[in-house]
C-alpha cells in the first residue's frame, strides 16, 4: 500500500523559529568584547582563573552567535539538498562549541598545573576589576534577554550567561581573598576549578548531541509504550519498524510500518491513521511517516523487525 505522510509540523520546520532578534545581537557583541577584554586582561594580571574564564566566555559567545546564525538559516525552507530542512545547522553549531570549549579547557588545565606547583604572583586588584566589570556585563546581557523568555534560543544563551555571571562572582571573591590574605595559589585552583566546570558541562551536552547525530531515540520518548498502544488499536494486527529520531533536540520524526487485520475501506484507514499520529503527537512527535500493510503482504524491507522482545535494552 502507498505511503502515508503526516504534515502536522511543528513552528518552525518551514518558516523561522524566531526572528533575529535585537537583543540577542547585544548580547553577542557584549559577550564577544568582552571575552576579548578578558584574554588581554588575563595575560595583564598573569591570571589563569581569567584565562580559564576567558575560554569559558568565548564559548559562550560562540553559542549566542550560532543562535543568531540559526535564527537566519532556519527560516529557509527546506529544498532539494536539505529535505529536512536547516534545523540541524544548530546541533552541527553545537558540536562545535563543544570542541572549542573542550579544547580550551584542556589546554588552560595544562597550563595550570605548572602554577599549582610553583604558583606565581598575580594582580589582584586588576582580577577584582575585571571581576566586577563581567558581572555588570553578563548582567546587562541577561536583562537583555529577559524580555525574550518565549525563545528557547534566548533561553539558552540566557542560562550561559549567568553562569558567567556565577563564575566572575566567584573570581571576584578569590581576588578579593588573594588581596587581603596573599594566599597566590588561590588563582590556579579556581583556574583548575571553572576549567572542570566546562568540561563537565561540554561533554553532558555531547551525550545530547551524538544521540541527535546517531539518530538516537529521544531520552524523554518511550518507544515501547508507543508501540504496544500503536497495537491496541482496532483493525491493526501489528506494528514493526518503527523509528523514532530528533532532528535537532527538538522536532522529533517517526516512520513506522503497520499491519492492518484486514482489507478496509478508505475512511477506515483514515480513522486508523488518525488515532496513530494521535499517539506519536502526545509524545511530540508530529512528523510520522506511516506505512500500510494487507494482512496477507509480506514486508519488503530486510530489516522489518526488530518488535518489542527483539529491542535490547540501553
Amino acid at each position: 500500500m502507498a505511503h502515508h505522510h503526516s504534515h502536522e509540523h511543528s513552528h518552525g520546520e518551514h518558516g523561522h523559529i524566531h526572528p533575529v532578534t535585537k537583543n540577542l545581537k547585544v548580547a553577542f557583541v557584549l559577550n564577544f568584547s568582552f571575552t576579548i577584554i578578558e584574554f588581554i586582561g588575563g595575560l595583564l594580571t598573569n591570571s589563569m582563573a581569567i584565562l580559564s574564564d576567558a575560554i569559558h566566555d568565548l564559548g559562550d559567545s560562540i553559542a549566542i552567535g550560532s543562535a543568531l546564525y540559526f535564527e537566519k538559516t532556519s527560516e529557509k525552507k527546506r529544498d532539494f539538498n536539505f529535505s529536512y530542512g536547516y534545523r540541524r545547522f544548530s546541533t552541527l553549531a553545537a558540536l562545535l562549541n563543544i570542541v572549542i570549549l573542550t579544547t580550551g579547557s584542556v589546554v588552560i588545565i595544562y597550563e595550570t598545573i605548572p602554577r599549582l606547583l610553583q604558583p606565581q604572583a598575580v594582580h589582584s586588584q586588576g582580577m577584582m576589576a575585571l571581576a566586577v566589570l563581567g558581572v555588570v556585563m553578563n548582567g546587562i546581557a541577561v536583562l537583555r534577554l529577559k524580555n525574550n523568555s518565549d525563545s528557547l534560543n534566548n533561553k539558552t544563551v540566557m542560562l550561559h550567561l549567568l553562569e558567567d555571571a556565577i563564575g566572575w562572582v566567584a573570581v571576584l571573591v578569590g581576588a578579593l581573598v588573594i588581596e587581603l590574605t596573599g594566599w597566590i595559589i588561590i588563582d590556579p585552583l579556581l583556574s583548575i576549578g571553572i576549567a572542570l566546570f566546562i568540561l563537565y558541562n561540554a561533554l553532558k551536552n555531547f551525550q545530547k548531541v551524538k544521540g541527535i547525530f546517531m539518530q538516537a531515540v529521544p531520552n524523554h520518548i518511550n518507544y515501547k509504550e508507543i508501540e504496544e498502544r500503536i497495537e491496541k488499536i482496532v483493525d491493526i494486527k501489528e506494528v514493526h519498524d518503527i523509528h523514532i529520531w530528533s532532528l535537532d533536540g527538538e522536532f522529533n520524526i517517526a516512520s513506522l510500518h503497520l499491519v492492518l487485520k484486514r482489507e478496509l475501506a478508505n475512511y477506515n484507514i483514515e480513522d486508523v491513521k488518525k488515532k496513530v499520529r494521535e499517539v506519536f503527537a502526545e509524545s511530540g512527535i508530529n512528523h510520522v511517516t506511516i506505512e500500510l500493510e494487507g494482512p496477507e503482504e509480506n514486508c519488503e524491507m530486510d530489516d522489518c523487525t526488530p518488535t518489542n522482545s527483539e529491542i535490547v535494552e540501553q
